[in-house]
């Protein structure tokens, strides 16, 4: 048990049986009465938003979150097999960690997992990756207006938009946040 005076920004709460990212805690005094903590905090698994105010001495559970680089090997059903970088251990994480940016992932890449004791809490993958357009239309003669855009599948089964003088075969960066093209890979 810590006080609620002990708890940062980043830290991962166990509070009413959730656990919740602490995004903004600023310690407030109003005028002649005691002082408290305000706490903005994010609900890790749902991503519901949480205000709550602490009192100084109030007890709080700070959370053991080790996060780690694992390698992503294969997917498993709705889950994804990891391999921890320095023990080779595996591990099964539930594909739902990662979010939307799950479509972009290549077997190999490197991903980021918080465990909260031996369980997956958090996931995220790199800002950007670099995959190989499996399939597009052939772009027309003539049809060159500025900033048009045709649809294109990745390697990885994923569609996204590609200027028409992408062709199959070609490597592009896709910013896996948002699954928008950002620029073609010289090879």
């Amino acid at each position: 048990m810590a006080k609620a005076s002990e708890i940062k920004n980043g830290n991962i709460l166990r509070f009413n049986g959730e656990l919740l990212q602490v995004e903004e805690f600023l310690h407030r005094t109003p005028g002649n009465l005691r002082a408290f903590y305000q706490a903005r905090m994010r609900n890790v698994k749902s991503g519901k938003l949480v205000e709550y105010r602490f009192r100084t001495d109030e007890d709080v559970t700070i959370a053991r979150v080790e996060t780690n680089n694992y390698q992503y090997l294969y997917e498993d059903g709705d889950s994804l097999v990891i391999m921890d970088n320095t023990t080779y251990d595996q591990h099964n994480v539930p594909k739902n960690l990662f979010g939307p940016a799950v479509k972009f992932l290549k077997e190999g890449m490197n991903v980021i997992v918080a465990f909260e004791s031996e369980e997956p809490i958090m996931g995220s993958i790199p800002g950007s990756a670099e995959l190989e357009i499996t399939y597009t239309e052939p772009a027309v003669k003539g049809d060159t207006s500025t900033g048009a855009m045709k649809n294109a599948t990745v390697e990885t089964g994923a569609e996204i938009k590609v200027p028409l003088f992408i062709n199959i075969g070609d490597k592009v960066k896709v910013d896996t946040a948002t699954g928008a093209y950002v620029e073609r890979v010289k090879a």
